[in-house]
């Protein structure tokens, strides 16, 4: 077979069934860029100890990433591997554990994410650390800044790169904080670094627990960034994974046109969901995008895809398709 780049391969082969659906995502993602369209990426799972700044990184170089919601875990874990990559432990067998083999790695303070375990002392104790300063700083000088806001200061400061243990280039906060990308990150709280600041608050570390902003403030800010992007460029939505990133930000366009009132608001210009959550039970990670048409999030034209696959293979695969030029 004659070799072909990533697009062409997926433009012949990508026919049916989800591997369709993965081309026509791909290729209206394109179209919406074209047509001079902004991209919010709703990113939950696991996605950053997946690794995927590897493309997501340059997806935001190239300015087809504008804006980002995601989970306080996808948020930390992208510096924890920065950091630390060298010290985490892969577990290809890890269908396998026992109840005994999971305490043996908790005895060693390895946190496993499916098939790869986050060691703590070096990840996240370690980013803590360095947090902790930036927390106690702002807190002592009464000023409050988003969760987002605080690593983007530290990253900026430098005071980790003589610990980088992967190339920058495959980091996607540090390319996104080198853009200053909008991010917003709602329940930062369930993070692990979230816990840590709670844990600080509770014992008087940090005077003052709105010191970090909270979520009904990224809701606000969120609100600002689509009205004032809005006036300009139509807007899609590309989810990775359900839950909080995605119903957070996606909710916004309801909040303005039937809380605020404000009638002009367009819907959302795209919609793209990468999940392999099923309909079920009212399980809202798994509805198709028609549902969405019934809560004044998206419209009857508004194209919409739904990939039900592993979101490791899936959106690696889009993004090499539209960065392949």
């Amino acid at each position: 077979m004659k070799s072909k780049n990533i697009r062409e391969f997926i433009q012949h082969h990508f026919r049916h069934f989800n591997a369709a659906s993965l081309h026509n995502a791909a290729e209206g993602y394109k179209e919406h860029l074209t047509s001079s369209g902004q991209m919010l990426i709703a990113l939950a799972g696991a996605m950053s100890t997946a690794e995927l700044g590897l493309s997501l990184a340059e997806m935001i170089r190239q300015e087809k990433v504008h804006a980002i919601s995601c989970t306080g875990a996808n948020l930390e874990e992208d510096i924890f591997n920065l950091v630390a990559h060298k010290e985490y432990l892969r577990i290809p067998n890890y269908r396998d554990l026992t109840p005994e083999a999971e305490q043996e790695l908790f005895n060693r303070s390895l946190n496993r994410v499916t098939d790869t375990c986050i060691p703590e002392k070096t990840a996240m104790r370690f980013v803590e650390k360095e947090m902790k300063k930036l927390w106690q700083q702002a807190d002592k000088k009464g000023k409050r800044f988003f969760p987002h806001e605080f690593f983007y200061d530290l990253l900026k400061s430098e005071t980790l790169s003589s610990f980088y243990q992967i190339d920058p280039k495959d980091s996607w906060l540090l390319a996104a904080c080198k853009k200053n990308l909008p991010l917003f990150v709602p329940g930062w709280e369930d993070s692990t670094l979230g816990n840590v600041y709670a844990s600080y608050c509770i014992q008087g570390t940090i005077k003052n627990h709105f010191t970090v902003r909270n979520g009904i403030e990224y809701m606000m800010a969120l609100a600002a960034w689509y009205q004032e992007t809005a006036k300009k460029n139509p807007i899609g939505f590309f989810q990775i994974g359900g839950g909080i990133a995605g119903d957070f930000a996606i909710c916004v366009v309801p909040m303005l046109k039937m809380d605020l009132k404000v009638k002009k608001t367009p819907l959302w210009s795209y919609f793209c969901q990468i999940s392999d959550s099923i309909t079920s039970f009212g399980s809202y990670s798994g509805a198709v995008p028609n549902e969405k048409i019934t809560w004044g999030k998206l419209g009857v034209d508004t194209p919409r895809y739904v990939i039900e696959s592993d979101a490791t293979i899936v959106a690696p695969l889009i993004f090499a398709y539209l960065l392949q030029e």
